[in-house]
């Protein structure tokens, strides 16, 4: 497939392509903000309802998909005792993140008290960074198993035309999973911004940084090839 309007359509008829979007309108418009907040307010203030619409849109996307975590460990555990564990408190974290999620979701637009929505965001940016963890780990383990099996592949004998298929899909999928890592990593600065607010992660541009490299992460990650 090399049409890119085709490409963009599948992209976006994705709940994580229109999320990796949203996500880019949410972490640019808070930049703006930084940038512009004190020379122009007006363009500021524009900004800020454009982050924070962005940011409840996302939160409305994810209605449900703390599910997706549960049937990852019910269809795909893992190969080994190591990655089983590892799977199970990745996904449970992220499970825990986006469940609490949908109150901080109803908290912050009126459903619910408004007073909520602190305690549910330290509860879910916990969970979030907590599995965030387990993911990396997980990430790094593989990229490693994968460098060792690429060293054994070009010392081997066997077919070269079967050798240079398998050390081609082991590299995509260092590529990938290293775009994991750094949407992970950088999700995990977002979250430790909500557990201890500090100056250097709650800093704007860190933020906003952040945001953006884990949304462009997740575009290059979830593009049709």
């Amino acid at each position: 497939m090399n049409d890119k309007v085709d490409k963009l359509v599948i992209f976006l008829a994705k709940r994580d392509g229109i999320d990796k979007l949203v996500k880019t309108f949410q972490y640019v418009s808070k930049l703006v903000v930084w940038h512009a907040e004190s020379a122009h307010p007006n363009v500021a203030h524009k900004a800020k309802q454009w982050e924070v619409a962005a940011g409840l849109s996302r939160k409305a996307f994810r209605s449900g998909r703390f599910l997706t975590g549960f049937n990852a460990l019910r269809r795909s555990p893992g190969s080994t005792p190591t990655f089983q564990l590892l799977a199970v408190l990745a996904n449970a974290g992220e499970m825990v993140y986006f469940f609490f999620d949908h109150f901080l979701w109803l908290s912050r637009i009126g459903v619910l008290d408004a007073h909520l929505a602190r305690k549910m965001s330290f509860i879910s940016a916990f969970g979030e960074s907590f599995g965030y963890i387990f993911f990396i780990i997980s990430d790094f383990i593989v990229i490693r198993e994968g460098i060792k099996e690429e060293h054994k592949l070009l010392h081997s004998t066997e077919n070269p035309k079967d050798v240079t298929e398998s050390i081609g899909k082991i590299r995509v999928d260092r590529v990938m999973r290293l775009m994991a890592v750094a949407a992970n990593v950088a999700d995990l600065f977002i979250g430790v911004a909500d557990i201890e607010p500090n100056p250097f992660c709650n800093h704007a541009v860190t933020l906003g940084i952040s945001g953006l490299v884990s949304a462009w992460a997740g575009w290059y990650r979830n593009w049709p090839s």
